[in-house]
């Protein structure tokens, strides 16, 4: 079913099979609500057809990717935020069976996986979407999933050395040898592995990690294709600071990284009905209680970082979970994405209120302006 006519080569798995400078994502559709907690009805239902829906609309928009979140169970408040979810690498097989070009990827908590198991999956996914499954891996935080499962939350430092051997053993079950092998680290003991098939075209899936702390930033660095980070919310300097400092400590160790951020787009005709919807979403009906309940998970209190930067932080939550605001005509949209990528990002993973809705103006309107600009190429027939 791909019609992508380039060979699933490492480089052009990590390119998305694309000659776009600047890539696009959607971030989130795998759960209810995305990424807005809002009591708005219009919001995202998550539902299978709905997501069946989009990645075929997106498929025709010449979007790039589609990344879900691991989440295995709601955060609460009126509408129980995210409270019903898809297991990513079963949803991103889905999405791909059903797509020609968007690479899917699967959000995988190491953590919980077994790496032989998620091995196994994820080559189905890739042999499924013709080499266009990804892979995320993430390490998880919240206490409470990891309760459900009965595993304990490793502290930080070793959550990163468990997630570098589970991707040791991922990558070597996925490389070319046949012949049996063991592994025996710290956190992983594996004997007499044996795995096929192998990846599409004799390379691994792009991997991807958007660990915040120093010893995620690392991880990503040693282990992954593409990391995402916070962009910041002042100067174009200061993200092209802190990507250039990102891609130098990649550099250094031999390897290319690419930089990505997340953002939450809010697309209007005009300036002031992007400001108004924005406000009625994010503010008037924002989920509040599902964002303190956020919050008491994450520690955060009044008391631990100030009163001002409490309500910020609580106001950031409302929209998209602290994602890069994007609010305005598609002018100002299509502008703002030509800063990111003069700041040194290679794309963005987006979320909308609601993606089905919201994608149409955005494909008419945003994506011919990035085309003039020379970000982003045409889709091909």
């Amino acid at each position: 079913m791909t019609i992508h006519a380039r060979p699933p080569t490492l480089a052009n798995r990590a390119a998305f099979y694309s000659d776009n400078k600047f890539i696009i994502g959607l971030f989130g559709a795998n759960c209810s609500s995305g990424r807005a907690v809002t009591l708005v009805p219009e919001r995202w239902t998550g539902d299978w057809q709905d997501c069946k829906k989009l990645v075929r609309m997106a498929d025709e928009a010449g979007i790039d990717f589609m990344l879900p979140i691991g989440r295995w169970k709601g955060y609460g408040g009126v509408t129980d935020y995210q409270g019903s979810t898809y297991e990513t690498i079963n949803w991103a097989s889905g999405l791909l069976a059903c797509s020609k070009r968007i690479t899917v990827f699967g959000t995988v908590h190491a953590p919980l996986f077994n790496p032989i198991m998620g091995a196994k999956m994820m080559v189905t996914a890739d042999h499924i979407g013709e080499g266009r499954f990804g892979l995320n891996i993430v390490c998880g935080w919240n206490e409470g999933e990891f309760e459900m499962f009965g595993v304990r939350q490793r502290d930080h430092t070793n959550r990163y050395k468990q997630a570098n051997e589970w991707c040791e053993v991922v990558k070597k079950a996925w490389a070319d040898s046949d012949k049996p092998f063991d592994y025996i680290g710290e956190f992983h003991q594996h004997r007499g592995i044996k795995a096929k098939p192998k990846p599409i075209g004799g390379t691994r899936p792009v991997i991807m990690n958007a660990g915040a702390s120093a010893e995620g930033q690392d991880f990503a660095i040693r282990n992954c294709d593409a990391y995402f980070t916070q962009a910041t919310r002042d100067t174009i300097e200061n993200t092209q600071a802190r990507i250039a400092g990102i891609k130098k400590s990649a550099l250094d160790l031999g390897r290319d990284l690419e930089v990505y951020t997340v953002g939450v787009v809010t697309c209007r005709k005009t300036m002031q009905e992007a400001q108004d919807y924005y406000h009625h979403v994010s503010v008037e009906c924002a989920d509040w209680s599902a964002c303190d309940d956020i919050m008491a998970i994450k520690g955060l209190t009044p008391e631990s970082m100030g009163r001002e930067a409490f309500e910020l932080r609580r106001s950031q939550f409302a929209n998209g979970m602290g994602g890069l605001p994007i609010i305005g005509d598609p002018d100002h949209v299509a502008n703002s994405f030509v800063r990111l990528h003069e700041s040194g990002l290679r794309g963005i993973a987006v979320s909308m209120v609601n993606y089905i809705d919201d994608l149409p103006f955005f494909q008419q309107e945003v994506l011919p302006r990035l085309e003039r600009k020379g970000l982003r190429a045409p889709v091909k027939a």
